[in-house]
């Protein structure tokens, strides 16, 4: 009798709700929300991506692709529209495709290579808004480039995070599909009820959706958040399952303090204020074959070697124009992601972040690399990806300057974002040409200048980096760092004992060393 009352009464208030704030369409979740609101004059909430294809394609096949196999995700056709209670998703009743999928002629200027051309006009879009009037997507082709095309593909980081849209992208190759079919949700015209809505904002993102993920890592603490997500099946628990949850325990309220206490970085010319101009630069893949015969060999994984080389880089990068970085390090905010991976489809964002330092003063290569495995097996237990993806969903609740002053913190505390992504390990086709070389950047936020990319495919290791000029004039430069980096990696590694454990890996970076073609 109590429960019929109360739900009576909820939903009462539920409706007077609804009718006093306006709700409307499908709502959007707390941290896409979040997205949403996060565009500045120096950060645009845009991931910038470029495809490069040999032959080229036309923008009809183009069109016709997107239309068959991107515009089924019901996102790239609506609307984020913000209302009293937040953000709603409508569908847009002017929708047309020659909006979004648009096609441009690249302008060189004398002594300009065709890659420059290209690496300014990426730094350009990456600082056009995108139409808030329509979906907050659009491809630029350029049909003409380097023997073949280049696509530039921008996309709001309220639709969907960077595992996500890798996989949109993908449905968009030869042999790809539409989204799986799912039920359409019911439009959420009304507020959920308040124990609705505090198990999304905070306790189901660190249980259900979560758990599965950390599980997948073999994190311990997976049982302990699923307890979260359904504290009644606690009371029937073993005793190793409480002890489960005190441990988690403990290692949130010390994640928790790691977060706010985190110092400050070192002061670089990289950090600052950021102003309104952006240039991107990618280097030639490194091949992949290399990079695992290092870490074999120094018993390292793919993403410690590659990480201890971005250091190396920005270090000499640093010493290039004169700065003294012996014994500083950087911060910088890594993405991880928190789903399973066969719901990347369902677009979103699912993921949460762990603050890397990396030792840019740290001269030895080797020693770099080890610095770094260090730091990278401390944060593997963290709970901090959970922590900041719960800072996004209250983000999500708060008035905008009350949510900049949140979200503030990352930016005082970091000098880059970062992503290292796995992609696939041989070429693709679009529209019958091959998909030779691809790149991505997720945003920067807040006062964050430096974005690091880094993305294995094809048997290749793509480095990219965007950067406000402000802060980086000429990120080319950096670029130019990585691969010098990587050869004195490779070659201070052949150079190391030959234990029994470790020789076959280092015949293998040998082999891999040896001039190709000799």
């Amino acid at each position: 009798m109590v429960q019929r009352v109360a739900a009576r009464a909820g939903t009462s208030v539920r409706q007077a709700l609804t009718s006093t704030l306006g709700l409307e369409g499908e709502r959007m979740s707390k941290v896409d929300t979040a997205w949403l609101r996060m565009d500045s004059p120096s950060n645009l909430m845009m991931i910038v991506g470029v495809w490069i294809l040999r032959p080229g394609i036309t923008h009809a096949a183009l069109t016709e692709r997107v239309r068959e196999r991107l515009l089924p995700y019901r996102r790239f056709k609506q609307t984020a529209r913000e209302d009293a209670a937040g953000a709603h998703w409508a569908d847009d009743p002017d929708f047309r495709l020659e909006r979004h999928v648009v096609t441009h002629k690249l302008a060189r200027r004398k002594g300009q290579s065709e890659q420059a051309a290209l690496q300014a006009r990426v730094g350009d879009l990456a600082m056009q808004p995108l139409d808030h009037a329509h979906p907050l997507w659009r491809f630029e082709l350029i049909e003409q480039y380097g023997g073949g095309s280049a696509l530039v593909a921008r996309i709001h980081h309220c639709i969907a995070d960077g595992i996500a849209l890798i996989s949109v992208m993908m449905s968009l190759v030869d042999g790809g599909g539409a989204p799986p079919q799912r039920q359409r949700r019911k439009p959420l015209s009304s507020l959920d009820s308040p124990e609705d809505w505090l198990a999304d904002t905070l306790i189901r993102p660190f249980g259900d959706i979560t758990a599965r993920a950390l599980e997948a890592a073999g994190g311990g603490a997976a049982r302990s958040l699923s307890m979260l997500a359904a504290p009644q099946q606690g009371l029937s628990d073993t005793l190793g399952q409480a002890m489960d949850l005190a441990r988690m325990g403990g290692q949130l309220a010390s994640d928790i303090a790691a977060l706010a206490l985190m110092p400050d970085d070192s002061p670089t010319r990289l950090k600052g204020q950021p102003g309104s101009t952006k240039r991107v630069a990618w280097c030639e893949p490194i091949p992949l074959d290399e990079v695992k015969a290092i870490g074999k060999a120094l018993n390292c994984s793919v993403n410690d070697v590659l990480l201890a080389c971005v250091a190396g880089a920005i270090g000499a990068y640093l010493q290039g124009l004169g700065d003294d970085t012996q014994g500083k390090e950087i911060r910088a905010m890594v993405p991880i992601n928190l789903r399973p991976m066969e719901d990347a489809w369902k677009l979103g964002n699912r993921f949460g972040l762990v603050p890397l330092v990396l030792p840019i003063g740290m001269a030895n290569p080797i020693e770099r690399v080890f610095a770094v495995r260090a730091r990278m097996n401390e944060l593997k237990g963290s709970l901090q990806p959970l922590l900041a993806f719960g800072l996004l969903s209250v983000a999500g609740l708060l008035i905008k300057p009350a949510q900049d002053a949140m979200l503030g913190l990352f930016g005082r505390k970091t000098t880059a974002v970062m992503t290292n992504v796995p992609g696939p390990a041989t070429k693709l086709k679009v529209c019958g040409s091959t998909l030779e070389q691809t790149m991505f950047w997720v945003p920067q936020t807040g006062t964050v200048g430096l974005g690091v990319s880094i993305l294995s495919y094809g048997g290749g290791v793509q480095f990219g980096v965007i950067a406000d000029t402000t802060l980086c004039p000429d990120p080319q430069l950096i670029i130019d760092r990585f691969e010098p980096e990587f050869a004195q990696l490779l070659t201070l590694t052949l150079m190391l004992p030959w234990g029994e454990a470790g020789h076959p890996a280092r015949a293998t970076a040998a082999r891999l060393a040896a001039p190709r073609g000799g």
